[in-house]
């Protein structure tokens, strides 16, 4: 039997400032991750003979290196399971676009088949599993909008406001390492409080040299800024705009050029994963 379909939210990071970097090369990061209700969806097949497959293609991404066979394998080998899965993925978020599509994947797979394998981890477990694959795993896996800081991981669960938000898709996929290794790139941002973010006070550290690289990208951010301050998630490519309501939101959409992509949306400060998980359990599923 395959399962119903679990959301995979996509994430905004709302700000990212670059405070430092640890030894093993890894960026020391200050961000805050909200989610909007804009998702893939994954359905699951248990199988009783061990098997991990996915069924089906995802542009640009090689079965075994896609993280929803990692995490599955990886929750499979840790928890000793000797049941399998397949795994159809609906690919709704762009590869590359800085919404955290892959990471998100991946957390839904941990989280749902922990609940139909029975393995018994925690969310904190699941979480530390995760961290094993991806940075943003974990923050997915919690499924609360959260500061982040270290490397990502380091999260503390807020409740903010929850805009509505124009985002836009340029038609390119940035490669994260470049932008990480890019002598431009501002690695020693002053820290910052909760209060400074709140007053506005907090940008991306990776726009510049995003911009730079991606004339498209910053053509995107450029036409964005007309309609109040546009921003970059993550290392894009995307750009999003907050506003106070889906009308005003909507009416900017209204103006986006035939060259150009994107979407309106909400944001969240809880994940419509934990609420499909919790449905699951009501259902003694």
């Amino acid at each position: 039997m395959i399962t119903a379909a679990w959301p995979a939210p996509a994430k905004l990071n709302r700000f990212l400032h670059i405070v430092g970097r640890r030894a093993d090369g890894y960026h020391l990061l200050q961000t805050f991750f909200q989610f909007i209700d804009r998702c893939d969806y994954l359905s699951y097949e248990i199988q009783p003979n061990g098997l991990i497959a996915r069924q089906g293609e995802v542009a640009g991404v090689a079965a075994t290196e896609d993280l929803v066979i990692k995490a599955a394998r990886l929750l499979q080998k840790t928890c000793g399971v000797t049941q399998g899965v397949i795994i159809t993925l609906d690919k709704r978020l762009p590869i590359g676009g800085g919404l955290g599509g892959g990471s998100s994947d991946a957390a839904t797979t941990l989280v749902a088949l922990n609940h139909y394998w029975r393995t018994g981890l925690s969310m904190e477990q699941l979480a530390t599993l995760g961290l094993q694959l991806g940075a943003d795993i974990p923050v997915f896996v919690q499924g609360r909008a959260a500061w982040g800081e270290g490397i990502g991981e380091q999260l503390k669960p807020m409740v903010l406001d929850k805009p509505w938000f124009v985002v836009l898709t340029p038609a390119c996929s940035v490669n994260t390492g470049l932008i990480f290794n890019d002598p431009r790139l501002t690695r020693n941002s002053r820290p910052i409080t909760i209060n400074d973010f709140i007053a506005g006070r907090a940008g991306n550290d990776c726009a510049a040299v995003v911009y730079r690289r991606y004339p498209e990208i910053a053509a995107a951010a450029d036409w964005l800024s007309r309609f109040g301050q546009s921003y970059l998630t993550g290392t894009g490519a995307c750009v999003f705009a907050p506003y106070p309501d889906q009308r005003t939101a909507q009416t900017v959409m209204t103006q986006l050029p035939p060259s150009m992509s994107g979407f309106v949306t909400r944001g969240l400060n809880y994940s419509p994963l934990h609420e499909r998980l919790q449905r699951e359990k009501k259902c003694g599923a």
